[in-house]
Parts: structure tokens; sequence; C-alpha cells
């Protein structure tokens, strides 16, 4: 297991000031980076930058939640309950409940799939990556156990093999989970600092 801590993590600001990216991982086919994984602080509400040919998956961490307005309607991103779309919808962001943070994956759908899976303690679930991928385990409460091992709030875990969890009341986890297909043999892992 390749484990990064919350505390490791690096601010970067938004270009348009409206919050921090936390890189945590991506997976790169050659020189290209085929998906990734982030913590957002979201301070303002405001316009999603452009991802043209990704799938987003966002996942609200802490905070109220938002809206994410387009021009047909509204998606809600509730507190981990994951919302997928496509990265390149014109989206803008309308706060619940004041600034929040979000866990976002983003990849290209031509080269793996993606999906983030919440759990809840009080749980003692058995996860299993894909046999073609990885799966990362991302902590946004509490201090779960991850093969007997206890975390805090932004550790993220990579792990190629069956994990067990221990989850307490008041604990939960995003199950992170990349199936590269064919592809598996191409695609590296590099975790941050990136």
């Amino acid at each position: 297991m390749d484990v990064l801590k919350g505390t490791d993590l690096v601010d970067v600001p938004w270009k348009n000031g409206g919050g921090i990216t936390r890189k945590i991982a991506r997976g790169s086919s050659g020189d290209r980076v085929v998906w990734t994984l982030s913590r957002a602080d979201v301070a303002n509400e405001g316009p999603f930058s452009n991802f043209e040919g990704l799938q987003r998956i966002l996942t609200v961490v802490s905070g109220g939640g938002m809206d994410l307005v387009h021009a047909d309607g509204a998606l809600t991103a509730a507190p981990c309950l994951p919302v997928a779309f496509d990265g390149d919808l014109p989206v803008a962001s309308r706060l619940h409940d004041g600034p929040l943070t979000d866990l976002n994956l983003m990849f290209d759908p031509t080269v793996c799939t993606g999906c983030v899976t919440p759990h809840h303690g009080a749980d003692d679930p058995v996860l299993t990556p894909p046999k073609t991928g990885l799966m990362a385990i991302h902590v946004v409460a509490g201090h779960p156990e991850i093969s007997d091992r206890p975390y805090t709030i932004a550790d993220t875990v990579f792990v190629t093999d069956r994990v067990s969890l221990r989850l307490a009341k008041g604990d939960a986890v995003l199950e992170i989970a990349l199936d590269y297909g064919d592809q598996s043999a191409d695609i590296t892992l590099a975790i941050a600092p990136l």
C-alpha cells in the first residue's frame, strides 16, 4: 500500500481566486495524463474550469454542499454523494451554506473508467480493486482503520489487493476505483507532490 497523508498535501490557488486545489495523484500513459485525483476548497460561487474530453466525479467531503448550475438545470452535490458529469459541461457553483471542500476524480473515458463509492460507519467492508487498475481509499471523516492501521481526514491509501476496512460510527471514506482494461500495462501512477 502507498499512503499520502492529508498533512502532506500542497495548496495551489485557483487562477480565478475562487478556491484552492490540492493534487493527490494522477495516472499517465507516456506523456499523456489520463486521470487525476485532487481535493479542492470552493470558497466562492462561480464557474468551473473546462476539462473537455474528461469525465468528472465530484464528491463534497466537507461543508453544506452546492448546486452545479448549467443551461438545462442543476446538479445537486450533497455531502458524501458523488455526482458525475462531463468535464466540458459549463457549470457554475451555487453554495448551499458557505465554503466547502470536494474531491474530484477526472478521467479520460477512452482510456479507463472510474467510480467513486462512499462507505459510512459502523461497517466492516472488504474492498477489492479492479483486476486491471487500482483503488484509492480517501478518508472523509473520523479515524477509520484500513488493514488494521488507523488513518485520518484527507489521508489517501492506494491499494492493488483486497483490503479490510473497520469503520466506527462517524467514520466515512470514499472508495475510488479506476479500471484500465486492456491498457493496464501502459498506465503509471504518480502520487503527490506532482
